[in-house]
């Protein structure tokens, strides 16, 4: 498929729709797993699990999107780069964080501030402030 510059209303809110239904699953399964977690075996497993669970989101969230054109997203560190960032590190690194040219990646100002050499492991709270902010950037660049 040949990169995009532009997304429509309805692949924008298809998308964001689906990620909305995941975390609504994700955090019915931890309101029910979690209200009988009694032992610490259930809370590592837990824990575990949501660092999978939303590491995986991360792909989820850029697959709709995967054919932006650097044109239009810019090489600026934001959260459209963070994605493709931290796809790379997922897909490519094994999990592990790294920077690559031409994104002008500078930690402070990112999402989730990861540096160059960290695992890639999001939580909940990481993954929501993220996929925000990746809607808000697609939203003013694509649609």
């Amino acid at each position: 498929m040949l990169g995009r510059k532009s997304y429509t209303r309805e692949e924008y809110n298809h998308a964001k729709k689906s990620i909305e239904e995941q975390l609504a699953a994700y955090k019915a399964l931890v309101k029910v797993v979690g209200s009988k977690a009694t032992d610490k075996r259930t809370e590592s497993t837990l824990s575990s699990f949501e660092v999978t669970f939303f590491n995986n989101m991360v792909l989820v969230l850029d697959r709709p999107f995967v054919h932006r054109l650097r044109s239009v997203t810019g090489k600026d560190g934001d959260a459209l780069n963070e994605v493709e960032l931290l796809c790379d590190a997922l897909i490519l690194h094994k999990g592990v964080f790294e920077e690559k040219s031409p994104i002008e990646y500078i930690p402070e100002q990112s999402v989730l501030k990861l540096e160059t050499g960290d695992s890639v492991r999001l939580t909940e709270s990481g993954f929501e402030r993220l996929a925000s902010a990746f809607f808000v950037d697609l939203k003013g660049k694509y649609v």
